[in-house]
């Protein structure tokens, strides 16, 4: 009994998982992509976080071991090469959230202090030093690893409420930036919605509770109300934070400020120290993601080896931990300093939006078992898809290499998995 969670644990780890990087990391992207219609794009992700997480609550009910995704895959595939190829892909999907987090950390740290005086480098310096002694943190100890996030998810909550409190404070001394949240500022239905889908990454970490619906309390009651309680607040908190930032700061200065622009918006209300406090809040809130993207990834890497679906070697301990803490985070540190954020945020949600995509189509043909809402699961896996379809087309407008990026990931996850089912890498 000692080991089993609260419900309100459960909905921290949810929320811990959501409020990491992601926010900070592409809140500016999103404002980029939907002007005023920003708190829009982030409730079209929220809806199918919202719609995903069902199927998550079902499928974790009635299948609580270990390892979530991988586990639902699994049991609907099997492990051959299209499981294999999917589960792979959620391993290198964790490596591009681990990039995305280093390279918010990066820009953050680089408004706060300089190395080498030129910007550019500072920022490359920083996302590649975080990683490393993210790495070496989990390499000393996993528990402590734990207490960082515990910390953080506590601190960064609290001052992110504070920001939107104040934030809605300073609408009444700094009124002039009001009008950009009319939709006569907002983008197209189809930007709107784009723009949603890159920054669904944001939303990406509510799957994490299904590593730790095992030891839930009360599961059969209280697994749904895990799910949709850390996603129904994240929504929430999303949207409030959107309005700030767009009522907060002009167009042109949220684009100049896009890799830190909440630390930017905090500046109207309370000046050098606001920004100064939200920077350092984002420090915290990446640190503490990459540290458990790498535990958590590292962790996955190990279940998918096991499972044969990658060779064995990636069940090899190094220095008292899985070789895939370690080949994680080399992988991440080449991916933050080769491409660009938006490039590393539509990798990261067409890989997340597919496995979603999945995840809902295993509850659809599940149903009866789950004793759930067949259709609720059928329209999720449809609006995943679309969302992924709809990514994939506006971001190959404007950003090729990001779209490249994303299918190259995609076919290599599954052209890997068929080289090593068919010709025997077994070792």
């Amino acid at each position: 009994m000692s080991k089993q969670i609260t419900l309100k644990d459960a909905i921290s780890i949810g929320i811990g998982g959501m409020v990491g990087g992601g926010i900070f990391a592409v809140l500016g992207l999103a404002v980029s992509l939907a002007k005023g219609g920003t708190p829009v794009a982030f409730l079209f992700a929220g809806i199918i976080a919202l719609l995903t997480a069902y199927s998550y609550a079902k499928l974790s009910r009635k299948f609580p071991e270990n390892g979530g995704t991988v586990r639902f895959v699994d049991q609907q595939f099997g492990n051959g090469v299209f499981a294999g190829g999917i589960n792979n892909l959620l391993w290198i999907s964790y490596i591009v959230m681990l990039a995305l987090y280093a390279s918010a950390f990066g820009s953050y740290a680089a408004e706060l202090f300089l190395i080498t005086g030129d910007k550019a480098i500072d920022v490359r310096i920083c996302q590649t030093s975080i990683i490393i002694i993210a790495l070496a943190i989990n390499y000393l100890s996993v528990s402590l690893v734990g207490r960082i996030e515990s910390v953080a998810v506590i601190v960064k909550l609290l001052i992110l409420v504070a920001f939107i409190g104040i934030g809605f404070y300073g609408f009444s001394l700094h009124p002039e930036n009001l009008h950009q949240l009319q939709p006569s500022n907002w983008e197209s239905p189809f930007l709107l919605l784009s723009g949603g889908m890159v920054i669904f990454v944001a939303y990406e970490g509510f799957e994490l509770i299904a590593n730790s619906i095992s030891d839930l309390k009360d599961r059969e009651k209280n697994t749904e109300k895990a799910y949709f309680g850390a996603v129904g607040f994240v929504v929430v908190l999303y949207i409030l934070i959107a309005i700030v930032t767009v009522g907060s700061l002009p167009f042109d200065k949220i684009a100049s400020a896009k890799d830190y622009v909440l630390a930017q918006a905090a500046a109207p209300t309370l000046g050098q120290v606001g920004f100064t406090i939200i920077t350092i809040t984002a420090l915290i809130s990446t640190f503490s993601a990459i540290n458990a993207t790498i535990l958590g990834s590292g962790r996955v890497n190990y279940d998918i080896a096991e499972d044969q679906e990658l060779p064995r070697y990636f069940c090899h301990i190094f220095w008292g931990k899985p070789i895939g803490y370690l080949i994680t985070a080399i992988l991440s540190i080449i991916l933050v300093n080769v491409f660009n954020l938006e490039s590393i945020s539509t990798a990261g949600s067409a890989g997340f939006l597919l496995i979603f995509c999945l995840v809902n189509y295993i509850g659809f043909k599940k149903y009866q078992e789950l004793e759930s809402k067949k259709s609720i699961h059928l329209i999720a896996s449809i609006l995943c898809l679309l969302a992924f379809c709809t990514l994939i087309v506006q971001q190959f407008e404007t950003n090729v290499t990001g779209v490249l990026v994303a299918l190259g990931i995609i076919l290599f996850c599954f052209v890997m998995e068929w080289v090593y089912k068919t010709v025997g890498f077994k070792k």
